[in-house]
């Protein structure tokens, strides 16, 4: 089992920033993938961004949604196994829930979503 707890999301202005934190416990695996998926109102859950890494060190392979690239990085701390999602210039249409997920040996695990909210 592994456990995930987000934090960062709240109500900005068009134009800002947000940093989503999320830490996962548990089972960790050595080779496995974290990201940040959303879901607005109405709409299907999407993929943010995602992060794979051996473990080895905290650099990884990264993939984007085409509408936040450019705007939001994604990063890791495999020491902490927390992933971090920085979002800039951010606009009214990223407001969702955003979730975190964890994947490893074709199991994923999601948190409890944060909300984000950008105002016009």
């Amino acid at each position: 089992q592994v456990q995930l707890v987000e934090s960062g999301g709240g109500l900005v202005q068009a134009g800002g920033s947000l940093r989503l934190s999320c830490a996962a416990s548990g089972s960790i695996s050595r080779l496995n993938a974290m990201g940040w998926y959303r879901q607005a109102p109405g709409k299907q859950r999407e993929l943010v961004a995602r992060i794979i890494s051996s473990g080895i060190t905290s650099s990884g392979n990264t993939n984007y949604a085409d509408s936040v690239k450019g705007r939001f990085t994604i990063s890791r701390d495999n020491a902490k196994n927390t992933v971090y999602l920085q979002m800039n210039s951010l606009k009214p249409e990223d407001t969702a829930v955003y979730y975190c997920s964890y994947s490893s040996i074709g199991t994923t695990y999601w948190g409890q979503g944060t909300q984000v909210t950008v105002s016009s």
